[in-house]
């Protein structure tokens, strides 16, 4: 059974950082691209983050580009996203998922970027 867990998220002052983790279980990590996700209250889901399975190939939305790294440690099955200079537009609820799948199936860890 897959498992995916967010952690990391919570309140920050604009500039900010927070780091997101995302546990996975249940499905080999390390042979699968995958991908963080938001979504922004009253608002649809927006791809953030993208990451092949050996982590040697990366990819941004445009609206985070500069600002976020994704990363994974395949040997203890995480996904990582790190985000620098947050926004007030950044606040949402991130997931994590495996690349090809079309909505996340965990539930998600809310970061709220506010002074």
């Amino acid at each position: 059974q897959v498992q995916l867990v967010e952690s990391g998220g919570g309140l920050v002052q604009p500039g900010g950082s927070l780091r997101l983790s995302c546990a996975a279980a249940g499905f080999t990590f390390s042979t699968y691209g995958m991908k963080w996700v938001r979504q922004a209250p009253g608002k649809g889901l927006e791809w953030v983050s993208a990451i092949n399975s050996a982590g040697t190939s990366t990819s941004y939305a445009d609206s985070v580009k500069g600002r976020f790294t994704i990363s994974r440690d395949n040997a203890k099955n995480t996904l990582y996203l790190q985000m620098n200079n947050l926004k007030r537009e950044d606040t949402a609820v991130y997931y994590c998922a495996k690349a090809g799948e079309p909505r996340p199936r965990s539930q998600g860890t809310q970061v709220t970027v506010s002074s």
